[in-house]
């Protein structure tokens, strides 16, 4: 894997709404812009703007966790775990035995 590939990765993990967003998504797939939106009050208690969720949301297609698809005129977001971000999660078990005391 290509380290531009895995800065995409891990940028894309390193916020916790984006996390939240990847566990809404891998419960529910295909879920539009207003009920990304709508699961964050509903969860969270926090109103997040289209604006912020759409921003999240392109972070997360550019580093290929998830996918779009359209069902009619309405543009769904859907989890896509490929064989590369495996990849990425398994590259710091490289680290394990060197670095972790537990």
């Amino acid at each position: 894997m290509k380290d531009d590939q895995l800065d995409l990765i891990f940028k894309a993990l390193s916020d916790s709404t984006r996390r939240r967003i990847i566990d809404r998504l891998s419960k529910q797939p295909a879920q539009s812009l207003f009920e990304v939106c709508a699961a964050s009050v509903a969860e969270d208690g926090v109103a997040l703007s289209r604006q912020t969720v759409s921003q999240h949301l392109a972070v997360l297609e550019k580093a290929g966790l998830i996918e779009i698809a359209w069902k009619g005129r309405t543009k769904t977001h859907s989890l896509s775990i490929s064989e590369d971000h495996i990849v990425a999660a398994l590259w710091l078990t490289n680290y394990k035995e060197r670095g972790s005391k537990t």
